[in-house]
């Protein structure tokens, strides 16, 4: 399992094994976000067990990542995170999708969206946030995001 420490609070990488369970355990994580569409998580059979949630999205600047999946893979993440427990976000790659994913979360935890990005290049150097059709998404869940909670966010369209 090849992943990358974001913040203390979130991880982004490939595809755990069940295999890989442990070591999720021992880092904290209570909740593993699948964003792949052709893999669902295996079981775990531990008890208690890690909690998944698989939100099927593609790769693809055709079919672009649902907000929806965006908005409940943060929600799910920031219960998990409030609650004292760690996140684990993953695609195939741990690229694109998941780190679509994690910027997510970063963003409902109050980052801006283009620190959110920088933070995920910086710690995972295999991320591409800022390929244009995951960037696209990633900004407009922070737009989305700010006028659900009443808010607008200005620098959306601020270059990086």
């Amino acid at each position: 399992m090849d992943y990358s420490k974001i913040t203390e609070d979130l991880f982004i990488g490939t595809t755990p094994t069940v295999a890989d369970y442990e070591h999720l355990r021992e880092l904290g994580v209570r909740l593993v976000i699948n964003m792949r569409w052709e893999f669902r998580p295996p079981p775990d059979l531990h008890n208690p067990p890690l909690r998944f949630l698989w939100l099927r999205t593609f790769d693809s600047p055709l079919i672009p990542i649902p907000m929806r999946a965006l908005q409940r893979g943060a929600r799910a993440a920031l219960e998990i995170i409030h609650g004292g427990g760690r996140v684990y976000v993953h695609c195939a790659a741990g690229r694109h999708r998941g780190v679509a994913m994690g910027s997510a979360v970063l963003i409902a935890q109050g980052h801006d969206p283009h620190e959110a990005m920088q933070l995920i290049r910086e710690r995972r150097l295999v991320a591409d946030p800022h390929i244009f059709y995951i960037r696209r998404r990633i900004l407009r869940f922070a737009r989305e995001w700010e006028r659900e909670r009443g808010g607008t966010y200005s620098g959306i369209e601020r270059q990086t």
